[in-house]
């Protein structure tokens, strides 16, 4: 075999085995979506604690077998994020606290790796723990950084079904109920995501849920 047919195979080997790897990531993470949605939309509350537990476990491998990814981090941060609060009990409080300061430790190592992650997902989902958590000393909740992130998620993914619609939640607690309305109705107005049909369901429930509020606020 000659040179040329050598270095020909050896760049045909190297290819396939590159698809095979961002194929293995790309499906491992759209796995954890999956079982992710039928937990948070799919499942009774009493029964997510021990779904999360064992999804997180799940997400853990796949978040160290691909070590280099973003997206694999921002699910395992996603994740961390719904089962702490879904965490019952004095013990299960404290627990939640570690689990939102993972995630957001998850969130920013992914932002490192990719910015651009998941269309800005890790800004996204990092903002809406500032706006959610305690403040310290308890955790890190703080108002400016949810600002901040979340404009950073939607500078990155404007029309967004997630980012408009945590943006427009970060403004209805703010008592910004005007600018919070037209932020939920863009999020109404968000493409349908391939494959993620029940995401999509669950979360245009919860945005028209936030807008009934709003209405009997105003």
């Amino acid at each position: 075999m000659n040179l040329v047919k050598k270095i020909a195979i050896s760049l045909f080997v190297s290819s396939m085995f590159l698809q095979s790897a961002f194929a293995g990531v790309d499906e491992d993470v759209f796995q954890l979506k999956k079982t992710w949605e039928q937990l948070k939309y799919k499942t009774l509350l009493s029964e997510q604690e021990k779904g999360f537990e064992s999804l997180l476990a799940q997400s853990e491998k796949v978040t160290a077998q691909y070590p280099n990814k973003a997206e694999p981090l921002i699910w395992q941060g996603i994740i961390e994020g719904t089962f702490a609060g879904v965490r019952n009990g004095i013990r299960g409080q404290l627990a939640a606290l570690s689990l939102v300061k993972d995630a957001k430790q998850h969130f920013e190592q992914a932002i490192k790796i990719d910015p651009h992650g998941s269309d800005g997902s890790a800004f996204t989902s990092l903002g809406s723990l500032y706006y959610q958590v305690p403040p310290w000393p308890i955790a890190y909740g703080d108002n400016d950084k949810a600002g901040e992130m979340l404009a950073k998620g939607l500078e990155i993914n404007p029309d967004g079904i997630d980012a408009n619609y945590f943006y427009g939640e970060f403004l209805f607690k703010r008592g910004e109920l005007n600018k919070a309305t037209e932020a939920l109705k863009k999020a109404l107005l968000a493409v349908p995501r391939e494959g993620r049909e029940i995401a999509d369901e669950g979360r245009k429930k919860e945005i028209n849920d936030l807008l009934k509020k709003i209405e009997v606020k105003k």
